[in-house]
This record gives structure tokens, sequence and C-alpha cells, in this order.
């Protein structure tokens, strides 16, 4: 890595195009069902080869895309401004220097004479500056950069960092804005901001957006990210975090300009010649510069920033089948007058702002005046703040700017439902993070929604960001009773982003899953699978074995393939295929999606489908039950969600079945899993769900054995018809089946109707000679079988398991005895007696073994029996006896190969030997060390490949040595391989030293056929010429490795084996002995060869009768319903015993016990600290009151001082002045939304005082409370005037802006058509236009209204009381719900009541008459004039003047009956001219989305009717 990006940043260097090695990502794709068709390993090497092989193509996509759509600003004409330099150089009045500029600028003529203007003189271009960004001083850390103009659009630059730089769509927005200037926090402050900072944007996958320069509060921020990636806490790439920064501001800027994109281009943070500029922080992953053309000037990035901010909170990110709106919340710490106005923007537009205390300057000025009433926040309280925090800064603050900061911090302050103020270690309060989250919820709880829909965005919120604590402590609480169904859509997404806390809230909170679960849900959870899991792999290969299903998406039947694959053939199909319309019905239908507000979900089931109507009960074979909680625990459990599958299992009924088939589902994909830590943790978590099905088996078998067992062998229909018992044996769960109780089960069954307390010697007395059943020789477990039935107690007796065996054990006892006399005494040319009872015996046990092979009582199939029979090694070993016996019996009938087919027929013995250790694994003293002696033969196997290394390097050298051309193969043989092996247990070779050499006993030239040819010799002498010093060292070293090395560690391999097994010993004993019991007790009763009387009496039964194959109740009962009922619910009884017991056990545990004592005192001092806090509180407010008092006091002595001093007595001189009263600033309660937003002391209008004037850029006149009224003194009160220029200027005022035209109007009374009079009495008429009855406004003119003085509306409120489908009145809380008529125009979100102004002479507002049809005008004017008016007078709208104002009345038509003629007539006349307005019936509640003007008077109406609101 390092050399590729060496060889980068040289070939950036020389200008050279280089590759952008990033693969775009578009956000559209996240989103999108992954192709099952691609495995994950597939797809990774697919991308990663694109990646490498397509890096310049993807560069020059890059440049290209921003070459097309992303531009800078660039001076086209200089002009000299008066300013010079930092550099003492001439430059434009742009701030560049003339070298700077285009030739044209310079030498242009076009505008010649002319002012600099930004809008003419700066044009857009192609910018030249983006790609990777590496900092020369922080490691090869790279970052993603552009210019762009600072008219680019929002839409445009998301569209960059989502789909060009690959950023996955944010969950959350945080907008830190402060001090641009370098600042100090308190460590303890800073280390908390950090950490909470950073955690919060962990766990909610957030963007940090900053202002990307290194100082002030974006270097806090850059430091945190480092801190925290230094140390670990969290994985490279989780945390994002994008500086928009000034491009003209940015030193050493000219890095960064690489026409074709620079990767990458290498930034130097040079701060110490940096000057009034400023350098990019080198923690942050993304820039973003704005240029505007300048050198030099701060702040062009904030309306940009804005923007984008607004744009990118406007978007939906989807998840989980959930899709939320992206949520933005501005921190604020420290800052000057700009992060004012920051702050203030925010909270206008409806972002919450978090303040830290503490961190100086603006951010304290709002945290000590955030908890006090608007009418304690005045300009001298400000005054007073500003000086104490801005000490440094204080002397430049004007009077008007205080009055401005006074009027901004108090509609800040006003909208506390939007401000959190937090303060480390105050109330409670120890997490930023905790604060930017609850802030959130906060402001989200103040959205005007109706009804759960602003409850479910909090709550989407809270699973986004994966906050369960956040979700109990501030959403699920008595303010709000959830119904199951409205969880559904988050308990999608939680299920499907593995978020098991918040599965288990929902839970918690009444979600059935048996409700919740359909086959649509099923479909679209297996939709979603994570595409890196085995599972999805394996669905990906069934899907490739039919290439005629074109659609990618995973049918159930799919599913049902896999899993019975991994459950073994046990087992039948858990999905059924849907019919065909059926299948049209749940798969092929397009998902629907539901917006509710910010809300939209994927719903996963058909509209109008009843979940329950999903469910199929079982008919046959071919249908089975869909059981919600097993469909989930699978869905979890091949994902391996461990957390998710305990939560799911716990609510599982047929608990011991699906911890079974859970164990055996987890060993079966670890053995195709590659990665070693998953495959150890599948095996782990295999291990714990057979330690579950052991706990509640062993609480089932202490409560009743009888019923304990039961369970074991009961046909569960949720899980394929297969048995706990066949689960347990298919996964290998030898630690279950060796359970007590199943072993007491087997032996039950081993033992039939036969006592298990009989002796052997009994049984082999009673089968020798069985009239000895009816002395009581034996005794039977049925107490009750007479004695004088015959025929019941052989039959009882013959047909128990452990007889059949021993019988079988005579048998074939008797057999060998019988088959060693013929081989050895009685094989004659002609076959005698003896050998044709042989063939006779052969061909019994062959019919045996063909009807195991045809056994099949679950009518699975024959290929299915072939392979379950051909799985057992011992029947393999039977068809090779069989077989072999067969060929000797061939050869043996033929003369001439009569002596072969002895041959064979002895190593077929041989093999008919080995059968007899099969036979003796039932033995609980054979059985163990007949298990350890084939764990051995592994050993074995792998010791010959060692052994065979050395007995061939040794055997080859010795014979090369010692023999010249040897080309008999047999003596190669012997002198290579036999002699060498002989070796090891002391046979040496005879000539290897040359001392016993005898000519006479070898063969010279190797022609005597049984003579070994003599080794090399000396013809002369007749000795041996060959080094012996060469073959005794190797003989040597050949016996020290082969005798003493690996003869050793033969010796150790089976000593670790032995230990090894040992251990488990008993238990695979215990495990194997079911499979020898279950093939004893279908086995026929007969031994062979009077088994052929069986098979005879068989194929009457199945043939000619035609009568099934049945496996016997002892191992697969089918129970009653009602049976199995009452079986399963006291399953789930002792399972809920043995879940308390393991939280007990758990609890018990010294680690748990440490933790709940650390939890405790956490708890205390949290206590200790608020009753401190308390306290204090409590004192300072005594305190407080007590100030009040004495100042109070201090006024009547003032008073009484001045009134005794104007009546004659005493002097001037020596006269008490009162001392100004100090602002109190220890007192700072906590905001809390349960606090109201208007105080008393805020009754002034408010809106009509916004900063920022509706539907144009004008400003008003910063407008304190203290200084609304007209009596109130407000010197420098100077606002604009501002009337707009209407098209219907006939029916309107004049501008206003001179007073003769207005001279001719009539205030204070009826002028013409106009009615100007107040509904509060005659108002002041100043300089020819009217003052605002309720004072100033900050601006002057008459705005946007039409006349000067009252603007009169009509306000009706149309409403009806909300009924249900049977028609009965609705309540919420006792009391009546009401419905009111609404209209909304297309592009605002609010609604409003249908009434306005109304034409000269009309009595119908405008809006009203657009939604009546003309027909119904002239009764609807009836029933206005027979309506209530529940109003009259003054509307706090935005858009009153100091000159004009809205006055209202609001007339309520209500009907009470639904069979109303003239609501049917209303409703039925109900249409919108206007294609841009819609009109609905609203409920009635106070979190519609309605003006708030509009509220108030529907809070009246509400009141009038006694109706809940």
């Amino acid at each position: 890595m390092e050399l590729l990006a060496k060889r980068r940043r040289d070939q950036a260097s020389s200008g050279e195009e280089d590759s952008f090695g990033v693969q775009p990502r578009r956000v559209a794709d996240l989103a999108m069902v992954p192709n099952l068709r691609w495995s994950s390993t597939g797809l990774c090497r697919r991308r990663r080869s694109q990646c490498l092989f397509s890096s310049c193509e993807k560069q020059g996509d890059l440049s290209s895309w921003i070459s097309d759509n992303i531009k800078k600003k660039e001076c086209i004409y200089f002009v000299e401004s008066s300013k010079l330099s930092d550099a003492g150089k001439v430059v434009c009045e742009c701030g560049y220097p003339r070298e700077k500029h285009l030739e044209e600028a310079t030498g242009s003529h076009t505008f010649q004479d002319q002012e600099w203007d930004p809008k003419k003189h700066v044009t857009e271009m192609p910018t030249d500056a983006f790609g990777d960004i590496v900092f020369t001083d922080s490691g090869q850390k790279v970052g993603k950069y552009v210019r762009l103009s600072q008219d680019t659009p929002s839409s445009l630059i998301y569209q960059l960092m989502t789909q060009k730089w690959g950023l996955d769509a944010p969950n959350l927005l945080i907008s830190v804005t402060g001090g641009a200037k370098d600042f100090k926090m308190k460590p303890r402050l800073k280390s908390v901001f950090r950490r909470g900072l950073l955690k919060v944007a962990q766990t909610s996958g957030a963007w940090i957006i900053t202002g990307g320069s290194h100082t002030g509060v974006m270097k806090q921020v850059g430091e945190a990210v480092r801190d925290f990636s230094l140390s670990g806490s969290f994985c490279e790439g989780e945390v994002v975090t994008i500086g928009i920064a000034t491009w003209g501001a940015l030193h050493n800027r000219e890095s960064l300009i690489h026409p074709m994109g620079g990767f990458p281009a290498e930034y130097i943070m040079d701060e110490g010649g940096q000057g009034h500029l400023t350098c990019l922080d080198s923690n942050h992953s993304h820039f973003i510069l704005v240029d505007d053309g300048t050198h030099g000037r701060y702040g062009v990035e904030i309306p940009l920033r804005t923007k984008l901010e607004k744009f990118i909170s406007q978007q939906t990110k989807e998840r989980g089948g959930v899709a939320i709106k992206i949520p933005i919340v501005c921190v604020v710490l420290e800052g000057g007058p700009g992060t004012l106005n920051t702050i203030y923007n925010a909270i206008t537009n409806g972002t919450p702002c978090v303040v830290v205390e503490g961190s100086g300057r603006v951010a304290d000025v709002i945290a000590q005046v955030a908890g006090l009433p608007i009418s304690e926040i005045t300009i001298s309280l400000i005054q007073q703040k500003l000086s104490m925090f801005f000490q440094g800064m204080f002397e430049t603050f004007t009077e008007s700017k205080i009055v401005e900061w006074t009027k901004k911090i108090q509609d800040i302050v006003r909208r506390r439902q939007l401000l959190t103020v937090f303060r480390e270690g105050k109330d409670g309060q120890q997490d930023m993070d905790v604060a930017i989250l609850q802030a959130l919820l906060k402001a989200s709880r103040s959205l005007d929604h109706f009804g759960h829909e602003n409850w479910d965005h909090q709550l989407n919120l809270a699973v986004a960001w994966n906050r369960v604590d956040i979700a109990r402590s501030e959403i699920f609480t008595d303010e709000r009773q959830w119904k199951p169904s409205e969880l559904y859509p988050m308990m999608v997404a939680a299920l499907i982003t593995n978020k098991p806390e918040f599965v288990k809230l929902f839970l918690e909170n009444g979600v059935q899953l048996k409700e919740f679960v359909s086959r649509a849900t099923l479909f679209y959870l297996y939709q979603n699978l994570e595409p890196t899991c085995l599972f999805h792999c394996k669905l990906d290969k069934m899907l490739a074995r039919e290439p005629e299903c074109l659609d990618p998406s995973v049918l159930l039947q799919h599913v049902a393939q896999v899993l019975r694959e991994l459950l073994g053939d046990s087992t039948q199909l858990l999905y059924s295929r849907p019919h065909s319309s059926d299948q049209q019905r749940l798969f092929t239908v397009p998902s629907v999606k539901i917006s509710v507000g910010a809300l939209t979900v994927h719903c996963s089931q058909v509209q109008g489908e009843n979940p329950q109507s999903s469910y199929k009960h079982s008919s046959g074979q071919a249908t089975f039950n869909i059981d919600p909680v097993r469909d989930l625990l699978i869905w979890a459990i091949v994902q391996n969600r461990r957390e998710l599958a305990e939560i799911i299992w716990a609510q599982s009924q047929d608990c011991i079945a699906a911890a079974l088939a859970c164990s055996k589902i987890l060993k079966e994909l670890s053995k195709e899993e590659e990665d070693t830590d998953s495959l150890e943790e599948m095996l782990v978590l295999a291990d714990e769900y057979e330690q579950r099905a052991i706990g509640v088996f062993t609480e089932c078998y202490r409560q009743n054995e009888e019923r304990a067992q039961k369970l074991l062998v009961r046909v569960s229909e949720t899980w394929g018809r297969t048995t706990c018992l066949q689960l347990a044996l298919e996964a290998k769960d030898m630690k279950f089946v060796s359970h007590g109780g199943i072993q007491a089960y087997l032996t039950k069954v081993w033992w039939g109707q036969l006592s298990v307390d009989n002796g052997l010697w009994r049984l082999v007395l009673c089968m020798l000679v069985f009239p000895l059943l009816y002395t009581g020789l034996v005794s039977f477990r049925n107490r009750e079988l007479p004695a004088d039935r015959c025929l019941a107690r052989v039959r009882a007796f013959f047909s128990a398991p452990v007889v059949v065996f021993h019988m079988n054990i005579l048998s074939y006892f008797a057999f060998l005895c019988l088959f060693a006399y013929v081989l050895m005494v009685d094989f004659q040319p002609q076959p005698s007696s003896c050998e044709c009872l042989i063939y006779v015996w052969l061909f019994s046990l062959a019919c045996e073994e063909l009807r195991q092979l045809f056994y099949d009582p679950d009518g699975s199939g024959l290929r299915k029996a072939v392979l379950v029979y051909f799985n057992d090694y011992w029947n393999k070993l039977d068809v090779c006896a069989i077989l072999l016996f067969i060929v000797g019996l061939t050869c043996r009938l033929m003369p001439s190969l009569l002596y072969t087919g002895r041959i064979i027929l002895s190593l077929d013995f041989t093999m008919f030997c080995l059968r007899l250790m099969h036979i003796f694994t039932i033995s609980k003293t054979l059985g163990p060390k007949i298990i350890i002696v084939k764990r051995m033969m592994k050993d074995v196997f792998f010791f010959l490949f060692l052994l065979a290394v050395w007995v061939v390097s040794f055997g080859v050298a010795k014979q090369a040595i010692l023999i010249h051309n040897e080309r008999r193969v047999e003596w190669i043989f012997r002198g290579a391989i036999y002699h060498s092996y002989l070796t090891i247990f002391g046979q040496l070779p005879t000539y290897i030293d040359g001392v016993n050499f005898k000519p006479d006993q070898c063969s010279p030239d190797g022609t005597d056929p049984y003579k070994p040819k003599c080794p090399e010799i000396d013809q002369a002498r007749q000795e041996p010429m060959f080094p012996e010093w060469l073959t005794v060292l190797l003989l040597c070293l050949y016996l020290l490795f082969a005798n003493i090395l690996l003869l050793n560690l033969l010796i150790a391999m089976f000593n670790y084996t032995f230990q090894q097994v040992q251990e488990h010993t008993d238990q695979i004993w215990k495990f194997q002995r079911h499979d020898l019991i279950e093939e004893y007790q279908g086995r026929p009763p007969a031994p062979p060869p009077f088994i052929l009387l069986s098979h005879l009496h068989l194929i009457i039964k199945r043939v000619m009768l035609k009568i099934p194959a049945e496996r016997h109740k002892q191992f697969k009962n089918k129970l009653e319903k009602t049976e199995e009922a009452a079986l399963l619910s006291w399953e789930i009884y002792l399972k809920e015993n043995y879940l308390q017991e393991q939280q007990f056990q758990q609890k018990q545990r010294p680690e748990q016990k440490i933790q709940d004592v650390s939890d405790k005192v956490d708890s205390m001092v949290r206590l200790l600290e608020m009753a401190h806090l308390k306290q204090s509180g409590a004192v300072e407010q005594r305190l407080a009151s007590l100030e009040e008092q004495v100042a109070q006091t201090a006024t009547a002595l003032h008073w009484i001082v001045k009134a005794l001093r104007d009546s004659g007595f005493g002097s001037e001189e020596g006269v008490p002045t009162l001392a100004p009263q100090k602002a109190s600033v220890g007192w700072d309660p906590e905001l809390d939304s349960g606090s109201k937003a208007e105080d008393p002391g805020d009754t002034y209008h408010v809106n009509a005082r916004h900063l920022l004037y509706p539907s144009c850029s004008v400003l008003r006149f910063p407008v304190p409370n203290e200084k609304v009224p007209w009596k109130t003194e407000f010197l420098m009160y100077n606002p604009p005037f501002y009337t707009a220029d209407r098209k219907d200027k006939d029916l309107v005022d004049p501008v206003g802006d001179a007073l003769e035209p207005l001279s001719r109007i009539s205030y204070n009374a009826v002028d013409g058509p106009v009615d100007r009079r107040s509904f509060h009495g005659v108002y002041t008429v100043r300089d020819g236009l009217p003052l605002n009855p309720m004072g100033r406004t900050g601006l002057r003119g008459r705005g946007d209204l039409s006349c000067f003085g009252p603007n009169h509306t009509l306000q009706p409120v149309i409403t009806c009381w909300r009924r249900n489908l049977d028609g009965a009145i609705c309540r919420k809380n006792v009391k009546k719900m009401l419905e009111v008529l609404v209209v909304k125009h297309g592009p605002s979100e609010h609604w409003m009541l249908p009434g306005g102004s109304r034409e000269p002479g009309e009595m119908l507002p405008r809006k009203l008459k657009q939604v009546l049809r003309r027909e119904l005008w002239s009764s609807f004017e009836r029933l206005l004039t027979q309506g209530m008016k529940v109003y009259k007078g003054y509307v706090d709208d935005p858009r009153n003047t100091d000159n004009a104002w809205i006055e209202t009345v609001a007339v309520s038509i209500h009907f009470p009956d639904q069979n109303d003629v003239e609501l049917k007539r209303l409703n039925s006349h109900l249409h919108s001219c206007d294609e841009g307005m819609a009109i609905r019936w609203q409920v009635v509640d106070e979190r519609i989305p309605l003006y708030d003007n509009h509220k108030v008077i529907l809070q009246k109406v509400a009141s009038l009717f006694m109706a809940y609101y």
C-alpha cells in the first residue's frame, strides 16, 4: 500500500492522470434486496477484481462527471482595490492579485469604468481541485475534497458524497458550530464532549459537519476523531466528519489544484505562516471547499452549508423496511455573533440545538438565561451576561446590537422544545450522546403530527440509533399506549438490522409473534438476509439449480429445501409450495408502501390479508403449519445471531425440539464455514442449545418421567414430523442422548414388556426352555399379564428386543461355528449337508439385509431408505461380506476354482467375525472399549503414512547399495519393503554388515527363484565389497527414528486418543446404543435361519394385503391434539422454570454480583447528587424569594422617603439612593418538554415580530418583549418600511410611502366598502398611519396585507362528531372526538381553516368559495348567520406590521347528527377549484399540523362542546 501511495504521489506531481481507486456506490443500491444469485465470496472477488482492473476507467468517469457538474468561481474583471495584500501587493476587489487572474480579466474592456460587482464580474468555470487529499504530517490517511461554487445545488453535492465518494446515507446529521478561534475548555468537559459526540456518531451512523478548519470548535471535533481512532475505540471509517470551508480563506490551497484530479493531493498544514487565513484540519475525512471567487473573506460557506443541511434532513433513508427522514441536530460550543445567527436560524427552521454550558461566550449566555421566563430576559440582563462572558470584546457591542441579541435570544428560548442545555455533572446529565438524542426526541415530540405519527417517528429514530435505553425512558412511558400492530414495522427493522434489545422491548410491549409473522413477512425477512452469511450462499446454489426461475427473490419452498438439507432427511419440508393462486397472492404482489408523515413502511403483508390466513393446518404430507416462533428462530439461527435467537427461543412452544434443531442447523453450517472465528462461534452456540435442551428435559424428567419420555418420541408437526430423539441423533448431540432419562427410556424399550431387573441367565434359560415362562422365572412390567395366557406371555417374551438380540447372538455364534467347521473339516468337492445349511443360513441373513434396506415406515421413498441404510458402517460390512460369500460360493462350485473359493470363503469368515464388534457394542463393558479401538484405528492410518516414508526410504537405499540390478519384482518388494518393515520388529537384514555372508545362501546372478541375489562381492576374496559403515549407519538411523521416535509417537497418539475418548466414551456408547436398540426393536423375533418364516409373513402383508409399514410408537408416536396441547403447555411451564433458574444462577455468579453492586453504587451516587442539587436549588429559591422581598421593601422605603421629601420633610442632602438590583445568576432550572412555551410575561404578539418577514427578504427591526408597547420609550426604534406590490391594486390601499394618498383614508370608521374599525376600540393614528393596538412589530407599511389598519377576516369552524363504522361517536379519555374541515395549499406542510379575507360586499371567505360549489353558497351563508361566534379580535399573524394587522371573527358551525341534510349536502358539494389545494375532514387533536392562531380558535371550539383536544 505504501508503494502504491508513493507511486500515486509521483504521478500526481508529474501531472500524469491517475486512477480513482474507490468504486462509487449508489444510495439506492443500499436499500435494494441483494441479488441472491451472487454469493458473498464471489461478490467480493468480483468487486475486488473490477476495482483493480478498471481503476483508470473509474477515475476517468469521476473526472468527467465533476467536470460536467461541479463548477468553481473565477473573477473575470480586475478592479484595483484600495487595500493591499499582506505581502504589500496590489489586489483586485475580489482579493486576488493580478497574476491570479486570467488574461482576459486583466485586459478586458467590457466592464471598464464600472464598479466591481460579484454578480457581474464573477463567473463559473469547471472546477480544478478535487480528488484525494493526504496531509503530509499526519501519516497516510486519505480523505476526499472538492472545490465548488457557492451556487452549487445541494442535490448535486449530496449525489457527489453518496454516489461518487461512496458514503452511506446517514441516520443522523450532527452540525457542530461555535467559535472559529481557539478557545479553552475544561479538561473534563472536553473529555465528555468528545466521548459523547463520537459515541452518538458511532451508534447512530451519523455524519458530523463542521467548518473543516484547524481551529476553534472544528479543531475540537477533529481531535476527538483522532484520539478515538488512535485508542482503537471504533473501527476505521465508522465516523464520517465533513468539513465545509471557504476556499478563498484557505492557506496553501494551491497544492490542491489539479485540473484532472489529485490522487492524492498533498496538503501541508502551516499554522505558523497562515496569517489571517486558515488551514484544513487533518482529522476530517471529507472536505467541501466553497468558492465565491474572492480571497480572504470568511463566512462564504454558511449559506451553502445551511441549504445542504436542510436538503439532507429532507432525504429519507430506508433500513429494514422502514424509511425515515434524516434527523438533524445542531451542537453549539462557545461562539460569537455568527454562532448566534446560526442558532437562531436553526431554531427558526425547527432544528433542535444542544448548547454546551461551560464552553464560553454565546453558549454560556444562552445557557444562563434558558431557564428563565421570557419576561425576565431583558435588555439589561443580556447586557450583563455579555459583559460577563464577552469581557474582551464587550466594548464593541453597540446598543442596537444588544437589542438585537436580546430579541434573538428571546426567540430562541421561547421555543424551549428545540433547545437543550447540556450541563455536565448537573441535573443528572452525564453523557453528551444522551443529551443529543434526547434533544432530537424532544424536538420530535413537538412536531405537529396527528395521533401516533409523532410517536412512530420518535421510535423510528431510536431504532435507527440503536438506543434502547432512550426508547425505554422517553418513548415507552405511561403517556403513550402502543398497539401491537403499530410496532410491526419497527419490529421488522429491528430484526433485519440485528437489534435484539429492541426485539425484546417490543415483545415486552405487546407484540405477539403469532400475529406478527405471516408468509409475506417471512418472505420479506429472507429477502433481506445478510449477504455474507453461509445460508445466503446455499440459497444461491439452490436458485442456480433452477435456471427457469428468473426472479431472484427467495421463495419459501427454496428455503424449505435448504433447511431439509441442514436438518436431515428425517424431517419433511417445513414450507410447502403454494398453489398457483396462493403463490401469486403471497409472493408476486408488489410491496405496499405506506407513508405516514416522515415515516415510510414497506408492508410485508398484502393489504387486506389477515396474518392468520397464511397459516395452513396439516392435511396429508404436503402442507405443514407455519409456526411464527419457529420461523423467526430459524431465520436468526442461520445468520448466527446469538442474542436474537435466544430471545425468540424463549418464546417457543416446542422448545426442546427447537433447541435440538438449532444445534443441528449450526453444526451442519459449521461444516461448510471457512472462517475460523465464525465456525467456533457456531459450534459454541450449537453446544449452548444442546445444553438448553438438556436443561428443559431435566426439568420435565424431574416432574414426570412418563410425560418427559412422551416428549422424546412425540411427532412434531412444527419440525417436519420428526421427534426430539431423532433430531438429537441427527445432530449427534451425545450429551442429550446420554441423559439419564433418555437412557432409562431406551432401556425400557430394550426390555420390551419384561422387567429390567431380570437376570441374563433367566432369559437364556427361558430362551432354551420356553415352558419356564409359566413358572414365574422371569417377571413382566405389566403385573396383570395373566400366567394362564400362554400365547400372550410367549409373544411378550420373544418380542422383547433384548430377547431378540440374544437369540440372534446365539444364532450368529452357531453360524460362525458351523462356518468354521465347514472350512476346516467338512469342505468337500460336493457340498455337504452342513455346507448346505450354511447356504440357507446366509440366504436368511441376506433376506434380512434386504428387509432393512427397503424398510421405510415414514414413506420417504426408496432413495432415502437406501441412503439411510448405507450411512451405517456395519451395513456396508454386511453387504461386502454377503457379496464376498457369493463370489466365494461361485468359485467353490466350479471344480477348477475350488481352492480359490475356499480362500475367498476363509477371508469372508474373517469379515463375519468382525461383525461381532457391532453386536457387543450393547455391552456396557465391551462397548466403550470397542469405541476406543475404532478411534485408535484412525491414529494407525496416520501413523502408517509416516512409517511408510521411513520404510521406503531406508529399504530403497539399502537395496540399491547391496544389490545390483535385481530384476525380480517379488524380491525387489522383499528387499525394499518387507525386510525393512520386519527390521522394526528385530529381524535385521542378513548381509547388512557382511559378517554373516555365505555365498551358498544367495544366488550370484539372481536366477534361483528361492534365493535372494548376492550383494556386491569381491570375486577374488569372495567378500562383500559394499561400504559396511554406510549400511550400518543407515540401519542405526532407521532404527532410531522408526523404533524409538515413530513407535513412541504412536504410543503417545494412542494415549492421547484414549484419554480424550475415555472422557466421552460413556456418552459415545450411550449414543450408539440407540441404533442397536432401534434395530432389534424393529427386527423379527425369529433368529436366522428361522427368520425366513417372518420374511414370508412380511411379504404376504406388504405385497398381497397391501398393509403399509409403520414405525413402532416407542420411537415415533403421534399424539391426539388435546393430549399434545396439554403436553406442550406443561413443557412451556417447565421451560419458564428453567429460564428462571438460569437467571438466578447468572445473578449468583461473582462477576454478576460485582456488577450489580457497582450499578447500585452508581445509582446511590446519582441519587445523592440529585438530592444535593434539589437541596441547593431549594436554598437558591428561598434566597431569590428573600432577595425579591428585600427589593420590594427597599422600593417601598424609597417611595416613603420621596413622599416625605415632597411634603417638605427632610432635605435633599443625605437622601439614600436605591441600589440597582442585580439579576440572580445562580438559579438555573432544567429545561424540560413539560414547561410552557410562553409564560404570563410573554403575552405580546410573537409571530408578528419574527425578524424575517414572510415571502420576502425584508428583515424587521428587532423588538424585544419589553419594548413592544407603544407607551414604552424606544428611542432607537427605526423600523424599515415595506409594502408588497400586489396585482389587485384596485382592491388594496396605496403603498403608503407618501402621505397625500393616505389622507383620504378614514380610520376607526367604515370607509366605503372597507370597515376600518377595530374590535379592540379606537386605535391611534400617527403621521397619517394607524398604529397596531398590540404594539411594535419592527416593520412599517402594510406589508403583504390589503389595507392599513385592521384587515377583517372570517374563520368558519365546521365540525361534526367523529364516528366508528357502526355510527357510534368515538371517544378519547372519556371525551367525545370532533372532526373539523380543513384545507391546505400544495407546498405548505400546515393545514388551515377554510376562512380568510372576504371580497367587498361578500359574506363567504375566498377559501371557502374555492372548496364549495356555487349552488351551496346561499345555504352556507345561512349557516354562518346561525353559527356561534367563538372568537373576535386580534390575530397574531406573521404578516402584521406597525400599520396593518389582521382581526378575525371565528364562527362555529357544528353538525351533531351524521344524517343531517346540510352535512350530506356539504360533503357532496365539497371540491377544490385549485389543483394545488387539498381538503379533508381532520380529527381534532393538539398535534394536528395546523397554524398556531387557528389552533387557538379550534381549542375554543373543542372547549365549547366539551370535546377532546
